[in-house]
């Protein structure tokens, strides 16, 4: 995936990263945020969304939570050029989506092992339209505001999304849908971001997680050498779920704690969660486990013929909102410290496609 940018990040504080990271992407940073404007404004269905106003909301709850992060916002758009809001925007992509109410089909799937070899990875489905707006990263961590160095992909102007850090704890990403989702809290992507930049242990992370104030709903697996669970965040509260007897732990984009489920609303909306979940599920179903990054493409390489379209192809033609894809599949392996990433489905990845990436240390 030569051609695809692997932004390196550094900096002694959360302003001089932010910083850094505005000033070297800041076309990019300003070409995604107009693509974002756009579908912002297709999901929208002609009700107009103050989008300042409400990124701007979720800075002062950031603020409040982790300060820091906003720093670090604030450096980027000086760095970049752009209005602060537009940076908070990106970040926040997922709550104003959220507020939006539109449907969105498809979306990412995961796949944990727990054991002696202890992995997982996943499915990244996103607009086709954005397929050029993520770049794979290595943030630098510092000693001296205590901050963790990690690695992983994202998207132009925000501060993170699915990594590993230089602890050995993994973060993979799948969205949710509650009745109660909107904006106003503190945006999911920084959640995953302070997970990334500050959780020693599988405690810590679970423990960020669970205290975040969030506004919109998502799961966040955490993964390390022993351990994983998902936790499920939402405006209703948080809930953790672990891998069944076998070790097995596998996500769509619907609820599974069932006091949350109570608000399902993505399922409601787009019932193949459901398809996605029972047929992954199924091909678990007396594996003793992973083999490496080769074996869990193969596991999520499931087309519609197959019962589910977990490997996701964007349709030809079609408007903006309609053309969804599986834009990298993505292999954390925390004992070897390592996260492989393949630029596209799993259906395409072959053993020379992945690249390895270990998180920067401090």
């Amino acid at each position: 995936m030569s051609p695809r940018a692997h932004l390196k990040v550094q900096g002694t504080g959360p302003w001089q990263r932010g910083y850094d990271r505005g000033r070297q992407i800041g076309p990019e940073i300003t070409w995604a945020w107009r693509t974002y404007a756009e579908l912002f404004e297709t999901a929208a269905r002609g009700v107009t969304l103050d989008v300042p106003t409400l990124a701007l909301g979720t800075v002062t709850a950031t603020r409040a939570w982790a300060p820091e992060l906003v720093e670090e916002m604030e450096g980027v758009a000086e760095g970049a050029g752009v209005p602060l809001w537009t940076v908070a925007a990106l970040n926040a992509r997922t709550e104003i989506l959220a507020a939006s109410g539109t449907a969105r089909a498809n979306e990412c799937s995961t796949v944990v092992h727990t054991g002696a070899r202890t992995m997982g990875g996943q499915s990244w489905d996103w607009h086709e339209e954005l397929a050029g707006a993520w770049h794979v990263q290595s943030v630098r961590g510092s000693a001296g505001d205590g901050t963790l160095g990690f690695t992983g992909i994202t998207e132009y102007g925000i501060l993170a999304k699915i990594g590993i850090n230089e602890a050995g704890v993994a973060v993979l990403f799948n969205i949710l849908g509650h009745v109660d989702d909107g904006v106003g809290g503190v945006p999911v992507h920084l959640v995953a971001r302070r997970v990334l930049g500050s959780a020693t242990s599988f405690a810590d992370a679970v423990a960020i997680l669970t205290d975040a104030p969030v506004s919109a709903s998502t799961v966040m697996t955490v993964v390390t050498a022993e351990r994983a669970a998902s936790v499920e965040v939402s405006p209703a509260g948080a809930a953790v779920v672990t891998p069944d007897e076998r070790g097995w732990l596998v996500r769509a984009n619907h609820f599974l704690d069932p006091a949350l489920a109570a608000g399902e609303l993505r399922g409601r909306l787009e019932p193949e969660t459901y398809d996605r979940l029972r047929v992954l599920r199924a091909r678990v179903e007396g594996r003793p486990g992973l083999d490496g990054a080769d074996d869990l493409a193969s596991l999520l390489t499931v087309h519609p013929d197959g019962g589910a379209e977990v490997c996701c192809h964007a349709p030809v033609g079609g408007a903006l909102g309609t053309r969804w894809a599986t834009l990298a599949t993505v292999v954390a392996e925390p004992a070897a410290g390592r996260l492989m990433v393949h630029d596209g489905g799993p259906c395409t990845a072959r053993p020379s496609t992945w690249t390895t990436l270990t998180a920067p240390s401090r």
